[in-house]
C-alpha cells in the first residue's frame, strides 16, 4: 500500500469501521425501554436494574484509554477483530441471561469488548487513508459515533413490539459477524512503530482513575453531585489521572497530527512509560 495513496480499498473499511462503532454506540441505552420486562422475567432490583444499564459504560470508559495502547503493541485489525467477536459472543450471553447478576456481568463484558473496539477504529483511519482524506474520514467516524447512540432506544422500542427483550442483544450478532468477516478481508494489519511496550503502572493508573470518573458520572443522576460517593469517585480519578500525567515527572508530549485535532479527548490522554515521558494512543503519533 502507497501511504501517499492510502488503501486502494479505504472507503470499505471505513463503512466496516462505521458498524462497529455504531454497535458500540447502540448498546449504550438499548436496555432502557427494557427494564421493566426484564425487571418482571428476572426479578430484578432497582440497584441492579442500574447497574444493568451502568456495567456497559463502565467499563467501556474504563478500559478505554488501556485499550489504545493496547492496539498500538499487538495490532489494530487484532484488537478490532477481538473486540467484534468478543462483542457477539458476551451479547449471545447476554440475551440469554437467566438472571440479574448474569446479565450485569455480560453487560460489563460488552464494555470491555466494545473498549477494545473503539481506539483500533480511530488508528485504521490514519493508516488506511492518505493525509489528505483523514478528516474527512473522521468526520464520518465521529458522525457514525454519535448516530449509534439515540437508535438504541428506537431500535429497542421495535424489537420489544414483537420480541423478548433477549433480541436487542441478539441483533449484535448478526452485525459484529459482518464487520467481523469484512474486516478480516479488507483491513490491513498494523502497529505503533517502535512502540516502547507496555507501562503496567501506567496501564493500572488509567484504568483505575478512569473507572473512577466513569463511575461518578454514572451514579450522579442517581446520588445527587454532592453526594459524598459521587465527588469522592470524582476526586479520586482525578488524582489518579494527574498521577498518570506526571508519573514521569516531565511535563506530557503534546501530539501534533491533524488527525488528533478531531479525536475525542480519551485518544489524547498522555500514558507514561519508562522509556518515554508519554505515548499517545492509537490515533497520534508523538
Amino acid at each position: 500500500m502507497n501511504p501517499s495513496a492510502g488503501h486502494p480499498r479505504r472507503w470499505q473499511i471505513l463503512n466496516i469501521l462505521c458498524l462497529s462503532l455504531v454497535l458500540i454506540g447502540l448498546d449504550t441505552l438499548i436496555l432502557n425501554l427494557a427494564l421493566p420486562s426484564i425487571q418482571k422475567d428476572l426479578d430484578a432490583t432497582s440497584s441492579q436494574l442500574q447497574w444493568m444499564v451502568d456495567s456497559y459504560a463502565l467499563a467501556f470508559g474504563g478500559l478505554l484509554l488501556m485499550a489504545g495502547g493496547l492496539s498500538d503493541r499487538f495490532g489494530r485489525k487484532r484488537l478490532l477483530s477481538v473486540g467484534l467477536g468478543a462483542f457477539a459472543l458476551t451479547s449471545l450471553g447476554a440475551a440469554f441471561a437467566s438472571n440479574a447478576e448474569m446479565l450485569i456481568t455480560f453487560r460489563a463484558l460488552m464494555g470491555i469488548s466494545a473498549a477494545l473496539m473503539m481506539p483500533a477504529t480511530l488508528a485504521i483511519i490514519k493508516d488506511v487513508f492518505p493525509r489528505e482524506e483523514q478528516g474527512k474520514a473522521i468526520g464520518i467516524w465521529s458522525g457514525a459515533a454519535a448516530v449509534g447512540v439515540p437508535l438504541g432506544p428506537l431500535v429497542s422500542g421495535l424489537l420489544l413490539e414483537h420480541f423478548w427483550w433477549g433480541s436487542m442483544f441478539l441483533i449484535n450478532v448478526p452485525l459484529a459477524a459482518i464487520a467481523l468477516i469484512g474486516g478480516a478481508k479488507l483491513i490491513p494489519e498494523s502497529k505503533a512503530e517502535g512502540h516502547p511496550g507496555l507501562d503496567i503502572v501506567g496501564a493500572l493508573l488509567s484504568v483505575a482513575g478512569l473507572v473512577a470518573i466513569v463511575y461518578g458520572l454514572v451514579e450522579a443522576p442517581h446520588n445527587g453531585w454532592g453526594d459524598v460517593i459521587t465527588l469522592g469517585s470524582l476526586f479520586l480519578g482525578v488524582v489518579l489521572m494527574v498521577a498518570l500525567s506526571y508519573g514521569s515527572g516531565r511535563p506530557p508530549i503534546r501530539c501534533s497530527t491533524s488527525a488528533c485535532s478531531s479525536t475525542p479527548a480519551t485518544a489524547a490522554v498522555p500514558w507514561p512509560s519508562p522509556a518515554r515521558p508519554s505515548v499517545c494512543t492509537a490515533a497520534c503519533t508523538c
